[in-house]
Formats: C-alpha cells, structure tokens, sequence
C-alpha cells in the first residue's frame, strides 16, 4: 500500500457507503457476479463464512429438535395456485420451467418439448413441503414434524446486490406442522429466539425482535416475526424471519389428520429461515476502511501465522517455530470448534501478505521474524485495532492467550454495534422531526443519516403507505415489549397502543 493511500479500501464509507461495500467483497474476495444476471459466485473465502454459519445454526435447530431433509427445486404451478396470498406475494419474482428439452434448428438450440404444467423454481418451499406433509400426516400421533432444509432458491430480482439482493441465493427453511395453534405459535417463537441468539453471540449483532406490520407479513401467513439488525449506514437489514401460518397452508395442502376426540382436523403449520443475506449484514457491520471484519466466532480461520524470513539462513529455523505454534494452536477449541489456524509460507513481500489478511478480516495475525526467533517472542495483532498496533508475546504464552483475545475481540464488535445502533436509534413525537430525520440535508450528496425511529403509529395502513411513498421509510418491526408505551400517532393523530420501529431498508 503506497503512502499517500490511506485505507486499504476505496471509496471509504464516508464518501460512497455502496461502493465501498462492494470494493469490501472484492477486497476479501469473497464473491463475484456471474454471467447470469443478478446471481453470484460464492468464492471460496466467501463461502467458508456460510459453512460455518450452516454449522452453527445446524447444531442449534437439531439441539432443539429438528431434522434435515430435502424437497424438489420445481414446484408444480398448480400447488402455488391453491394459496391464493402466497402465490400473489412472490408471483413478480418467480422463474418458470416450460420445456423440458433443446432442439436444433437453424444453427440454434431452441427450447422443445413444453411440459403439460409449468414448473416454478422454488422461490419458497411451503406449498411442495405440505403436499409432503399431506401424504405423511394421517393422525394426531404423527405430530410433530419438525423438518429444516439447506438449499437454494430463486427470486427474480431486478435490482440486485451481492449477498443482500440475488437472484438465486443460499438458505435453510424450517417448516414444522403441529397438532394445536398454541404448539405452532410456541414453535414460531422458539425459533425467532434461536436467531436472536446466533445473531447476538456469533455474528455480534445486536438485533431487534418484533413483529412485522400487516403490510410487511410474509405472504399467507397469519404472523411473521423478525430480527432486525443496524449497519453503518444506518440503514435495517432483516436478518430472518419466523412464520406463525396457523392453518392456510394446511387447509390448501389437505394436512388433515385424526383428532385425539376422533375428528378430523387440519394441521397448524410454521415456516422459518435465513440466508447468505447474513454474510452482506456481518460485512456491513463491522467492516472498515481496510477491509472485512469477522467476528472470532463465526472466523474460519481465527489466525494467520506469517514468517518473516529475510535471510536464507534462519529461514528454516522461522518455519519450524510457526509450524509448531500452529500445531499448538489448532489442538485448542475454540465454542466447540478447533482453532482455524494457517501459516502463509508463499513467497510474497510481508507487507503484501499482511495487508492481504487484513482485507480477509482475519481476528489475529502473529508474526515471527529473525530478531522475534531469538527473543522467544513473536507479534500479535488484532483485526479490531488499528493494523499498526502490535503487542509482542512469549511463544510459549500465545496458545494460552489466544482464545481470550479471540473472546475480547467478539465482545468488543458487539459492544461497538450496540453503541452504533443505540447512538442512531432515536424516538420522534411528531411529523416534522420524524421527516427531517430521513431526509439527507444535502439531497444532490445524500450523506448517511437516518437510523432508528421509535415512533407511534394508529395501525393504519395507509400511514405506512404514505411514509413509504415519501421517504422510502417502512416499519422494520413491532417491538416486543412487556409494557408497550401508549401515545399518539403523529402522522394521524389517532391513538397509539405502542411505538413501532421505522427505518430504511436493504
């Protein structure tokens, strides 16, 4: 990096927040867009990041009951038709199979074959997953089902960005069918806090629980519930949904089954899931100006190990020492996971090589040079502080001190996004100030601005249209809370039972 370069990336956040975000990507080299529009490769870097969330959250759903399994990528047209709300909420964003072979005519491959029913790629898997659900359910004693799927899916997407907006994306799916609403209802519930909690201790992110306003519920549902996290610029990301369906799938899916009195009854249904949005919403947190940011827990590689060998003749001496302190440390677990540790051996400058680290957010780097051999000590520095600042530790002390610097650099991310959050986090009483703190003050340079808005709001519908029709402002969640603060609607003035969150959104 030359001297007159003051970060590692360009633009900073400051001067172009959505540049700066794709230079991150390219940066860590993470993904990249395909040739198909609007989807994306997941390069290797990236996707280590989605198998150790995959991992997590696997050992968390199966911890609280729940088994993997697989459903087809094509969904016959007809079963999206028996569900009137769903099939109206993704009809715009669904792609369609028609034919099932290529023909050659005229020098060109033509599409041949046309099926007798269009096949939708899965834009979501409710309706095939109740078909299932159909066939297995016959009586009272077959519930629970309590089923999670990792797989792609297939939204068109017009306006589309790396890890939040793809055409095709990454994700897991719950679907759970139950004997009672209260069951189905517990379950929902259960869920959103297996979230929170992944989100809070793993990805550091302080997130908002709540329920999303009619308008925002997901299509067919009776509730959708949401965590909602913060990022620099001060915009909401949702992070995941959970889905209360009560019996709308069911009674369109024929999920009957024998009641304990001997009557028939329809099964009360839930849906659930997450995504490689998760991986946009970690990058838009806590990365800097100098790359990616990844919190030790979700790392999979917590530490980099750099020999500096300028000299032939200690070169040996200086691998053995970083072959052995990474032995050490890969002997260690580390929130239930061995330590990911590498040892940059390739013939590259020491600065090109740190820097390149630095970009990839790797939590700790160590380095052993000629003069660290013969005190017994090497480097260490931290991805959460600045890249100059180094401590130098005894060799035989750092496989001790490791996990603890990993465990303060996740608490400290933490910390500074809820500061962030709770800094641009603001309750407005009235319609004035509430627009004032959505507009930039420069529109011809929309600086960042905005954030969190704690406002009351009548229920109305209309409201939110009117807000989101001006200001590009939707409410992110109805906030759980156990003694909700009454008031008034500024934008109706009608009574208000609580304060919803407004805010921008990816």
């Amino acid at each position: 990096m030359s001297d007159k370069q003051q970060t590692a990336v360009t633009p900073r956040r400051d001067e172009d927040f959505p540049e700066w975000y794709q230079q991150v990507i390219r940066a860590a080299d993470l993904a990249e867009n395909s040739e198909v529009r609007g989807c994306m490769v997941i390069k290797p870097t990236g996707y280590a990041l989605w198998e150790r969330m995959q991992a997590v959250l696997d050992g968390m759903f199966k911890a609280t009951g729940h088994k993997n399994a697989y459903f087809p990528l094509f969904i016959p047209l007809s079963y999206l038709e028996k569900e009137a709300a769903h099939v109206e909420g993704f009809a715009k964003e669904c792609a369609v199979v028609t034919h099932h072979r290529l023909e050659a005519k005229d020098g060109k491959l033509v599409p041949a074959g046309e099926l007798s029913e269009p096949l939708v790629v899965r834009p979501t898997s409710e309706t095939i997953i109740g078909a299932a659900y159909a066939r297995w359910v016959k009586s009272w004693r077959d519930l629970p089902i309590l089923l999670n799927q990792w797989a792609n899916v297939v939204r068109w997407e017009m306006r589309p960005r790396l890890f939040l907006r793809t055409a095709e994306f990454l994700w897991q799916e719950g679907h759970t069918a139950h004997e009672t609403r209260e069951e189905a209802e517990e379950e929902t519930m259960k869920m959103l806090r297996v979230y929170e909690t992944f989100a809070r201790d793993f990805l550091a992110l302080p997130v908002l629980t709540g329920e999303k306003s009619e308008s925002e519920r997901f299509p067919g549902a009776l509730r959708t519930y949401c965590i909602e996290a913060m990022v620099q610029d001060r915009k909401a990301i949702q992070a995941g949904t959970s889905h209360f369906l009560g019996q709308n799938f069911s009674k369109a899916a024929g999920i009957e089954f024998q009641g304990r009195g001997g009557q028939l009854e329809h099964a009360w249904t839930t849906s659930w899931g997450v995504s490689t949005r998760l991986i946009g919403t970690l990058i838009m947190m806590h990365s800097d100006d100098d790359g990616l940011v990844v919190p030790p827990r979700i790392a999979a590689t917590h530490v980099v190990i750099l020999p500096i060998t300028p000299k032939e003749d200690s070169k040996a001496a200086i691998l053995e020492a970083a072959e052995k302190l990474a032995a050490e440390l890969r002997a260690i677990s580390f929130h239930g996971a061995p330590l990911g540790v590498e040892v940059d051996t390739r013939d590259l400058g020491g600065g090109v090589k740190t820097w390149e680290h630095i970009k990839k957010g790797v939590p700790i780097r160590i380095e052993i040079g000629p003069r660290d051999l013969a005190q017994g000590t090497a480097a260490v520095a931290r991805r959460d502080r600045a890249h100059k600042e180094k401590e130098f530790l005894p060799l035989a002390e750092i496989p001790a001190r490791v996990a603890p610097i990993l465990d303060d650099i996740q608490s400290t991310l933490l910390h500074r996004a809820t500061e962030f959050r709770d800094a641009h986090m603001q309750r407005i009483d009235s319609k004035e100030e509430f627009y004032q703190f959505f507009t930039p003050k420069n529109p011809a340079k929309p600086e960042i601005h905005g954030g969190f808005a704690l406002t009351h709001w009548n229920g109305s519908a209309a409201v939110e249209e009117q807000i989101k029709a001006d200001l590009k402002v939707t409410i992110r969640c109805i906030p759980f809370e156990e003694n909700p603060e009454s008031g008034v609607c500024p934008f109706s003035g009608e009574p208000s039972k609580q304060r919803v969150v407004w805010a921008k959104s990816y």
